[in-house]
This record gives C-alpha cells, structure tokens and sequence, in this order.
C-alpha cells in the first residue's frame, strides 16, 4: 500500500466505503462505472491512464470477507470482478512459458482448472486467476484436454493436472465475492 494512502487512511478512518463504480473485467481491465453504466449493468468504461492503473494495482487488496478492493486514500472501493479477482496472461520466450498478472507480477501456478464454460483457470498458494481469453491458443498448444480435464504444460518437469470445477463454483471454492455491490444491497 502506498505510504500515502497509509497517511490518509490514519488522518480519515471513518470516510465511507463505495461500491459498484469500479470493475475489474474479464481480461483484466480496469472500467470506472458511472451511475448510468451502473443502472444499464454494462461494465463501464475502460481506464487508461497509466499512472491511474499503476495507483490502483499496488493498492489492490482483499478484506477479510473475500470482497477485493481498491484503497483509494481514505475510502475503500469495493471491485465488482469480471469473473476472477486475477487475471492472468500466458506468453512463451525462449521456449519457456510464463504467466504474469493484470498488475504485472508474476504468478507461479501450483494448480490449474478447467471451467464448465471453458475457461482455465491457475491457482498459487494465496490466489485464484482466469487466464485471458487471447491467451488460449498458446495455452492449447501446451495442453493434453481429454473429458477429464487434462494435463498442462507449464515447464520442464512442471505439469499441472487440470481439475473440473463449475463457473458457479468457483467464487465460492476459492472465497471471494464477485459483487460486493450485490453483497451490500442485500444486507
């Protein structure tokens, strides 16, 4: 968290929180939700401002309750997610594969999945990531698929078996929540 954001959250800790206006998207943009765009239910338009997108990605956290958030100063903005609150993109260099999150860190699979829509998804020791959907062909290309699930190549000596699970499932397996504006309407 950044050391100003501390400083705001000690001088104001009582500002309220917000949810509905920021999305996390399924390829992992970032989209600010306007009042219209949140009563439309569209995803809202897509933030490019680079030093924006730096702010929001190293303060990007979770409470306790497994709603992700964005820390902006003194006020929590609650993230309504796309699917995941990672997202994650495969590529290859020299031969080897490599996977890097929205915010651009690096994620080392310890576990893969295969949704009942199609989608792969990787878990690591603390987090659950979708992979892009632009990113499938190379995954593809790296996998055995059978009617099982199947095995991905990750990298020499590292093959992940992926496991079936339902999108319906998954918010609930790996304890987060999709909308915590849902969330707060309904308590």
């Amino acid at each position: 968290m950044d050391e100003i954001v501390k400083q705001a959250l000690a001088k104001w800790p009582n500002v309220p929180h917000c949810t509905g206006w920021l999305l996390l998207d399924r390829r992992g943009q970032w989209r600010m939700r306007d009042d219209a765009a949140q009563a439309a239910n569209l995803p809202g338009d897509i933030i490019r401002h680079d030093a924006l997108l730096g702010f929001i990605n190293r303060n990007y956290a979770a409470d306790d309750a497994g709603q992700w958030f964005f820390q902006n100063g003194p006020q929590r903005v609650y993230v309504e997610l796309g699917y995941t609150p990672w997202i994650v993109r495969l590529s290859e260099a020299n031969g080897a594969l490599k996977l890097t999150e929205h915010a651009g860190g690096g994620f080392e699979p310890s576990e893969a999945w295969l949704d009942d829509q199609g989608n792969i998804l990787f878990s690591d020791s603390t987090r659950i990531a979708a992979l892009h959907d632009h990113d499938l062909d190379l995954f593809s290309s790296n996998a055995e698929l059978d009617e099982n699930g199947g095995v991905f190549h990750f990298a020499p000596g590292v093959d992940l078996t992926l496991q079936r699970i339902a999108r319906n499932d998954v918010a609930e397996r790996f304890a987060f929540v999709t909308s915590p504006a849902a969330r707060a309407a309904a308590a």
